[in-house]
């Protein structure tokens, strides 16, 4: 694979990934959208349906790694480091262009988004309604906000996901079929299910930081703060997760 087919596939494969993923947390979280509130089971499922569509998609040109610690985790596995930057910065370019995307998607509910009755400069036309926090769309944040707690969730949870993609190489058929994918996708389902409850998984420091750097900059009323304090995170931790994960799989298969 030429490095210009790794840098398209990833950019094309990411940001698909980004637009069905931020797309489903803002159906989920915003007024006026009509998933409104149906919770996060669908969260889950739509993260799953974005890798599914994403890597389909990107296979063909760059493999679809659409995520730095998938990418790292195969480095340390295999020793091969001479295009791991190439795959870097399309994840990161596919996904601010996926967080724009699924923002211009719901630019009306964005645009809706309203401060309460009586508090300054207020755009409610009198409802009296809180403005719908929105870094959640883009980006996560934990429930419980412990540092150290935080990061060995996002590393085990990093670890949960490249290992099995790593040895789902070695699955006789998988790759063969074309199902490989699918099972992926499934297992990001079954990760934000189980593991997503503490931190809501970032488990992909480019889904994480790309969205947040496009938060900060978007026109969005009553936005809210980027928590450049948190960002770190669900950087550090996956790409932790993602290495520890290559040198298990190097080490136990």
């Amino acid at each position: 694979m030429s490095n210009a087919d790794i840098f398209v596939g990833e950019v094309i494969g990411t940001a698909i990934l980004i637009l069905f993923g931020a797309g489903v947390c803002a159906a989920v979280t915003l007024r006026h959208s009509k998933a409104r509130a149906s919770g996060w089971i669908v969260i889950a499922f739509g993260w799953g349906f974005g890798v599914l569509a994403g890597a389909y998609t990107a296979a063909p040109l760059s493999g679809g790694h659409l995520n730095p610690a998938v990418t790292l985790g195969i480095a340390v596995d295999t020793g091969e480091w001479g295009k791991v930057w190439v795959y870097l910065l399309g994840q990161m370019a596919g996904a601010m262009l996926g967080a724009v995307l699924a923002y211009l998607v719901y630019l009306a509910q964005f645009q809706a988004n309203v401060r309460s009755e009586g508090t300054a400069g207020g755009t409610d036309g009198g409802t009296g309604e809180e403005p719908t926090p929105t870094l959640g769309i883009f980006s996560t944040i934990p429930e419980i906000r412990n540092p150290v707690a935080n990061l060995i969730t996002e590393i085990i949870a990093t670890i949960a996901l490249v290992l099995p993609v790593l040895a789902f190489g070695l699955t006789e058929g998988l790759g063969e079929s074309g199902i490989t994918v699918l099972i992926v996708s499934l297992l990001v389902v079954g990760i934000g299910l189980s593991l997503g409850g503490p931190t809501g998984y970032a488990i992909n420091p480019a889904r994480d930081l790309g969205p947040r750097i496009v938060h900060t900059f978007l026109p969005i009323p009553n936005k809210g703060t980027s928590d450049w304090g948190y960002a770190w995170i669900p950087v550090v931790g996956p790409l932790v997760g993602g290495a520890l994960a290559g040198l298990l799989y190097n080490a136990a298969f």
